[in-house]
């Protein structure tokens, strides 16, 4: 038999952060060899500079007030790193604590300095395997700090629009880049439901076809997990958004609410349409199991015709195979043939009832 492909990772342990005191920093999550790096752009309307780097000392000399600094952290399991990077900015430890635990449901929490926002990145890998990655953001006055498991997001678009200029990016501050960074994702969620209900309809119509294969249960219950991943992701981000449109803070820009409005608007689509898949995932199974009832109808519909014609078949050949000496049509020289075309005509009889009955 060939073996299934699994499609869902292991979810990260949390046993490491056990009885341990709050604010105790210690990594979570399943990526414990990834290097931690940092890219930085700096930039404003008129300028603009980026640069890799392996140390963390090198990302704090960007502190122009002019300018707006989006530092990128990739890699959280080497924790002293993300400290070092915690204590300049003045974190609170349990900001810290919550960085390196992969663990942690999208959430906002308001340090009036800063916020601390929680989200996950979902986007297919080359593979085809889904990819849900923590993510972390800190909004400052003139900064944004984004800490991430591993290289690869979905924030391409946002660098390029940094890059060449595009659109209003550079000419804001901290807060829009911190909308156009939760944007990406959204925009992301939409790729991957909509990645998800070709799944769900290419399975959907296999079983309306009645062609399940022995996989079609197991694909089902990949459907139903995957979809439960979905949601536990984009649900808790519809209050982040929320909160983030209603704050009262100095560091949201009113110019920026409104636009973090039209995201909450995206944030809600995105969730009645995970709504409406996760219904139709759950109606695949009912729809497996009627398919295969279906099947077994029809297997015992062909038996019990099949039955039903022989048994009065049988019934002339039983009474004609008694031994007897004393029957008269035994004698008689025609008496098989005459038997034999009984039995035909008796077949076709019934063969013609059960075409009228539709039973055939």
């Amino acid at each position: 038999m060939a073996k299934i492909k699994r499609y869902l990772p292991r979810r990260p342990k949390s046993t490491n952060a056990l009885h341990q005191a709050p604010g105790t920093v210690s990594y979570v999550g399943r990526k414990e060899q990834v290097e931690t790096s940092l890219e930085v752009i700096d930039y404003n309307a008129e300028n603009f500079e980026r640069f890799s780097s392996k140390t963390p000392e090198d990302a704090f000399k960007f502190e122009a007030e002019d300018r707006t600094t989006w530092i990128n952290i990739n890699g959280l399991s080497n924790t002293a790193e993300i400290e070092k990077v915690g204590k300049h900015f003045e974190l609170h430890p349990l900001i810290i604590e919550d960085i390196v635990n992969t663990n942690q449901r999208p959430k906002i929490d308001d340090y009036q300095d800063y916020y601390y926002v929680v989200a996950k990145m979902l986007y297919y890998k080359e593979d085809g395997q889904l990819e849900n990655e923590h993510i972390s953001m800190v909004l400052g006055k003139d900064y944004v700090l984004t800490f991430q498991e591993s290289g690869g997001d979905v924030f391409d678009g946002v660098r390029e629009r940094l890059a060449k200029a595009k659109g209003r990016i550079r000419s804001r501050g901290a807060d829009y880049l911190v909308f156009a960074l939760l944007d990406a994702i959204v925009d992301n969620y939409f790729a991957v439901v909509e990645e998800m209900s070709d799944k769900i309809e290419a399975l959907e119509e296999q079983l309306f076809n009645s062609q399940p294969n022995n996989h079609t249960t197991f694909e089902i219950q990949e459907l139903k997990k995957t979809m439960l991943r979905i949601r536990r992701a984009v649900f808790p981000l519809r209050e982040v958004v929320g909160r983030l449109e209603k704050s009262k803070s100095g560091l949201i820009q009113a110019e920026t609410t409104d636009y973090i409005r039209d995201l909450q608007d995206h944030m809600i689509q995105v969730s009645e349409n995970i709504e409406i898949y996760r219904e139709m995932t759950w109606g695949l199974m009912d729809m497996y199991m009627t398919t295969i009832s279906n099947k077994m109808n029809e297997v015992m519909k062909v038996l019990t015709i099949m039955a039903s014609i022989f048994i009065p078949l049988t019934f002339l050949a039983g009474i004609y195979g008694m031994n007897f000496e004393y029957m008269p049509e035994l004698e008689y020289r025609y008496s098989y043939p005459i038997l034999l075309g009984s039995m035909f005509l008796l077949l076709l009889g019934m063969l013609y009832y059960f075409k009228r009955k539709h039973w055939l």
